[in-house]
């Protein structure tokens, strides 16, 4: 009934405005305005009163570029393209994230750039580097005493708990991101009394929270402020780093298919959410504490702000729940933890596995938009 009302209202105004010009004609109302500016007349500058002494000077709003084209060229134009921004590194290259007491660095580039700075970071501040491993992404520090380091870095460590009569050693590890392009920078201490020659592992925990956070805060300010000058890349770090490998498509022993994410569970949900919202389809509801997105593939999705206009109310054009439920393909995607690992898998329902090319194609869209 809504539809048939919004058709005989626009027969109606049409057929009253018929033949009339004001509508749709050169001077309507909804005439093309897009050749308007051709016909705009530069005006004089505005003068001011003679009886104003001082003024604000007045600037124009709109200025016309002095490097405008040429207004002699005939025939179509075509628009060029806006040439790319250049890349310009800023302090959002680097954040701080946190997790329980762990603190981590995300950088928004990929490890081949990101272990030069890390490097430079740690001989800048006095630390000897013991043992490089530019493909793995992990190098170590030596045994050393806080008066070995700079003053400012002696000072930081010995008011984030160091004891001052230690020896520190440092590992750091600088992992690829889930999304593509990024990487994440771990930072763990190590100590033992000074003079001893006990080999002390490190754990894959941090013990010293206080002092391997003081390490991050002060690895994250340096980064920030490197980030600003630009940086180089470790060609070697990016033989391995440049193509992530935390992120694998692959089969379980029932042949199913599984997207495996190298994450906690609560950055793969994040990153998992974000790739869905990117994907053709609509994501209808969630449930985080069972790890389930509900999508739906007969839907696209839903854009914010995206209001019908004014012949869409007109219409009544959304499409109405029955409609909706009549054509739906409504499946989950489920994210569990195994081990060290989260494991993406599609089902139909709760008792039903999705079929096989089903599931590679929406866990495939997922892993392409993780990059």
């Amino acid at each position: 009934m809504k539809r048939m009302a919004g058709l005989s209202a626009l027969a109606l105004i049409i057929s009253s405005t018929s033949g009339c010009g004001w509508l749709w004609g050169p001077e309507g109302y909804f005439r093309d305005r897009g050749s308007d500016y051709l016909e705009a007349q530069q005006t004089a500058p505005m003068q001011l009163p003679p009886n104003v002494s001082t003024a604000k000077r007045l600037d124009p709003l709109l200025p016309i570029p002095r490097n405008v084209a040429n207004d002699t060229f005939k025939g179509e134009y075509e628009v060029p393209r806006p040439q790319p921004l250049s890349a310009v590194a800023n302090a959002s290259d680097y954040t701080l994230q946190k997790s329980g007491d762990s603190r981590w660095v995300m950088a928004q580039r990929p490890p081949a750039e990101v272990w030069p700075v890390a490097l430079q970071f740690f001989q800048d501040n006095g630390f000897r580097i013991d043992e490089q491993r530019p493909k793995t992404g992990e190098f170590t520090t030596s045994w050393q005493h806080s008066d070995e380091l700079s003053a400012s870095m002696a000072k930081r460590l010995s008011s984030a708990g160091a004891a001052s009569d230690s020896e520190t050693r440092v590992r750091v590890r600088i992992e690829p991101g889930v999304q593509r392009n990024t990487s994440e920078i771990y930072v763990i201490s190590a100590e033992r009394p000074a003079g001893s020659t006990a080999n002390v592992d490190f754990t894959n925990r941090s013990v010293n929270t206080g002092l391997d956070a003081a390490l991050v805060d002060e690895m994250l300010a340096s980064m920030s402020r490197t980030s600003e000058k630009g940086g180089s890349v470790s060609l070697l770090a990016a033989r391995d780093f440049d193509t992530p490998n935390r992120v694998s498509l692959s089969e379980d022993g029932s042949g199913n298919v599984v997207l495996n994410l190298g994450e906690d569970l609560d950055r793969a949900w994040s990153s998992v959410g974000r790739a869905l919202e990117k994907g053709e389809w609509r994501v209808e509801d969630i449930n985080r504490s069972l790890g389930l997105y509900y999508i739906n593939l007969a839907e696209k999705a839903e854009k914010k702000n995206d209001e019908p206009g004014f012949f869409g109310k007109l219409f009544g054009s959304k499409p109405a729940k029955e409609e909706i439920d009549a054509r739906a393909e409504r499946y989950q995607v489920r994210l569990s933890k195994v081990g060290d690992t989260v494991q993406v898998t599609v089902e139909k329902n709760i008792n039903t596995v999705a079929p096989a090319e089903v599931a590679r194609k929406i866990l495939g869209v997922i892993q392409d938009n993780l990059g």
